[in-house]
């Protein structure tokens, strides 16, 4: 029986790592990121984080984990059913813990906050990988060529550089991509779609960097210099078109000097 909390065991190694709960010792202390764990069993899965090994898989669906909690808390679902649904908005998904989640959207909790900038999120694994940010923490390195990252889904979509895997693919004309992401834009291109809009005259765009450089054309706001001549421009692609007007060795041309009268003038 536990001394603490009269926890009581069959057996007398369970009392003994029960016990470790109560201690504030973290004898396991991991060799690649130096975190520390109360008992080796965790160590030895925390390292998975690093190895990239699932040692652990689901006797149904073959899926793998590196914790064996994970495999415990995986449901094996046939794919395409979702059979729990959050009671407000009806959405459906494939675990009842997922619904806990996404219910934290109708009631806005927040319930994990970061004690450095007082950030809150939905859940801890979000908290995690937020406080990286304030700790430099990579711990899913690249095993070609070494680069780290802060989500191992981040270190995931990297090593598609290395193995040329482009997973996301347009049905309308098969071509590849590495980003869900750049799928999405591309498919405006055989839709038709333009989502993005300018909120001073309306002109639409597929992508969104341009109605943001568009934009520059309804200020009055000349940003970008050449550093040739004081004419000055909204637009980069327009300093970019000037610049061109100067030959090399030249710091200015007749042109320029008109350009900038016009600039300043209206």
């Amino acid at each position: 029986m536990c001394d603490v909390c009269s926890k009581s065991f069959l057996y007398m190694n369970w009392l003994k790592h029960h016990v470790s709960i109560h201690s504030e010792e973290r004898p396991y202390v991991c060799d690649v990121c130096d975190k520390s764990f109360m008992l080796l069993i965790f160590l030895k899965e925390h390292q998975h984080v690093h190895s990239g090994e699932r040692p652990y898989s689901c006797d149904v669906c073959g899926k793998s984990f590196k914790k064996r909690g994970f495999v415990k808390a995986h449901q094996c679902i046939p794919p395409g059913e979702r059979p729990y649904s959050c009671g407000i908005c009806n959405k459906s998904f494939t675990r009842q813990d997922n619904v806990k989640v996404h219910q934290l959207i109708h009631t806005g909790d927040l319930p994990f906050a970061c004690v450095e900038c007082n950030k809150s999120f939905k859940q801890l694994g979000q908290l995690k990988v937020h406080q990286r940010i304030h700790t430099g923490e990579r711990p899913y390195s690249c095993d070609v060529c070494g680069k780290s990252f802060k989500r191992g889904g981040d270190l995931k979509v990297h090593q598609r550089i290395h193995t040329g895997d482009l997973p996301y693919a347009c049905l309308e004309c098969n071509k590849s991509f590495r980003l869900s992401e750049n799928l999405k834009l591309h498919l405006h291109m055989h839709s038709g779609e333009r989502p993005h809009s300018c909120d001073a005259c309306g002109k639409s765009f597929k992508q969104l960097p341009h109605p943001k450089t568009h934009v520059l054309i309804h200020s009055e706001e000349r940003r970008y210099t050449c550093g040739l001549c004081p004419t000055s421009f909204r637009q980069p692609e327009a300093l970019k078109v000037h610049q061109r007007t100067h030959t090399e060795g030249r710091t200015c041309t007749l042109m320029c000097v008109i350009n900038n009268f016009l600039t300043n003038l209206f």
